[in-house]
């Protein structure tokens, strides 16, 4: 059974509360599925310019509360949160605050967390990554209990919670769907075994966006990944939405021209870049046929663009979406 394209668009750094506002009731009316935040939190300064991220100018939970309010049917999600930076009780009940006053639209994103630099920044102590990834196993697990209401009694080795009832709960049946997102064997594991949605990643082990991120996601490495989350799946593999992000996103009549300075610019050839699975560079049709040869060899269905592309990418959106 062939699962139906859904795309989500991921804003980053809106100049005002009404850019905000536009910019969600935009991916809404253009039919995106998800209005995606990012749980980071630099601005301009040493650490931003050794994570080479881009900025991210507002907090997530806020800003999402915003988009929710201005929309009506759109998913509202994080892609994804970092579990360190969050209390899991205080994450769990506004992520379920989140889902019950957008009646039922919450989609939750967790995730380990990986630039190096943000830690140092604000403050926070970047354990080693078999302990981060044990620790968001646990957010996971805590807040799947969490969302379907009833008295909190989680004793787990990072996460404790006993002795209150769980509210609000949400009303999605079943909970919001669980988005995880990463690149690394452990993570992806973890992911088949718990997630609804995997978030196909780079791995981002350098702690910083660079070379070895983009390295790691060629169209053979994807194969790989899938293969890490097809041991975590088992049985349920079928099940899960693989989602992955188009960070080098074009729509084009000029394919071959943007195809190829592309490819110079992060030292690749050509045919690498236009198999790259997080690009999508040519024109709508040519992006459209992509697509769909992308979900029949890897399963993709659900993909994210990113701030530059909410106006470009709607045809796309608009002839592919539920197909």
């Amino acid at each position: 059974m062939t699962t139906p394209f859904r795309f989500g668009y991921q804003a980053f750094a809106p100049d005002t509360a009404a850019q905000w506002r536009d910019m969600a009731r935009k991916a809404e009316d253009f039919g995106y599925s998800t209005f995606h935040l990012a749980d980071h939190y630099l601005g301009e300064g040493d650490a931003y310019t050794k994570a080479a991220h881009p900025p991210q100018s507002v907090a997530a939970v806020p800003a999402m509360v915003a988009a929710a309010a201005v929309t009506e049917t759109i998913k509202i999600g994080c892609r994804v949160f970092c579990c360190d930076y969050h209390n899991p009780v205080v994450l769990a009940k506004e992520m379920a605050t989140i889902d019950l006053m957008s009646d039922g639209r919450l989609e939750a994103g967790f995730g380990a967390g990986w630039i190096t630099s943000e830690y140092e920044a604000i403050g926070i102590e970047m354990d080693r990554p078999g302990i981060r990834i044990a620790r968001m196993a646990e957010y996971i697990e805590f807040s799947k209990q969490f969302f379907a209401g009833g008295q909190m009694d989680y004793q787990g080795t990072y996460v404790k919670a006993s002795g209150f009832e769980a509210l609000p709960v949400s009303p999605q049946p079943g909970g919001p769907k669980i988005m995880v997102g990463g690149g690394s064997p452990k993570v992806l594991g973890i992911a088949g075994k718990m997630a609804d949605i995997v978030s196909i990643n780079f791995d981002n082990s350098a702690g910083k966006i660079g070379e070895h991120g983009l390295a790691s996601s060629t169209a053979e490495r994807t194969h790989q990944k899938l293969d890490w989350i097809r041991d975590g799946a088992g049985d349920r593999f079928d099940d899960i939405e693989i989602e992955i992000a188009a960070y080098f996103t074009a729509v084009t009549e000029h394919t071959e021209a943007t195809v190829a300075a592309m490819a110079q610019g992060f030292g690749m050839s050509a045919e690498e870049m236009a198999a790259h699975p997080h690009a999508l560079i040519g024109s709508v049709d040519q992006i459209c046929e992509g697509l769909i040869e992308r979900r029949e060899k890897y399963g993709i269905s659900y993909l994210t663009v990113g701030a530059t592309q909410l106006d470009d990418f709607a045809p796309v959106v608009a002839k592919l979406s539920g197909t």
